[in-house]
């Protein structure tokens, strides 16, 4: 899990709605500029959430279908990313009710290999312990702190994504950092 905060959100940025209203009336080049705009955040969430690769290319490319199958129900102007993720979210919750399987854990590819060995190890001991914290929360609380913390929503965005009151949504983001405090202290 990385800690860094993303750049301004998209949406603040004049052209967004614009490029939403002409993806709306079927322009392809402003329905690309979309998905090519938020695949990534969208991939990355759903690969935390069911830690399998080609799993979470299925469910980003299920969620970018239906987004534009129903991008007439958008009202430009709104947050597209929350939209986005809350499509996100339902198509990993339904494929969830269709099979449980099993979290397969991230490969160690986070450590900074600029440190030296020893700060290498201890910085992959901590993801690792960090890691398997976040395997071991309910997938409500994970989804919820790595829109937090990941995608940098605020608590209100959250709970529009997943379905929530704001309250909910700050309480599990909460519960979760409670628990991978305990991890890194213990």
């Amino acid at each position: 899990m990385t800690a860094t905060r993303p750049g301004p959100d998209p949406v603040a940025t004049p052209d967004e709605a614009s490029v939403v209203r002409r993806a709306q009336a079927g322009d392809r080049n402003a329905q690309s500029t979309l998905v090519e705009r938020y695949w990534d955040r969208v991939h990355r969430w759903l690969f935390h959430l069911c830690r399998d690769g080609h799993q979470a290319d299925d469910l980003t490319q299920e969620t970018f279908l239906r987004a534009l199958a129903n991008l007439n129900r958008f009202e430009p102007g709104t947050c597209l990313p929350a939209w986005l993720f809350r499509i996100g979210h339902n198509v990993f919750a339904s494929q969830l009710r269709k099979a449980h399987r099993a979290d397969k854990p991230l490969p160690d590819d986070l450590l900074d290999r600029t440190d030296g060995p020893q700060a290498q190890a201890e910085a992959g001991e901590m993801t690792r312990r960090l890691e398997q914290a976040i395997d071991k929360l309910p997938v409500e609380f994970r989804g919820a702190l790595l829109l937090r913390v990941n995608e940098g929503m605020s608590f209100r965005e959250i709970a529009d994504v997943l379905g929530l009151t704001e309250e909910t949504a700050r309480w599990r983001v909460f519960k979760a950092r409670q628990k991978l405090l305990e991890v890194v202290e213990g």
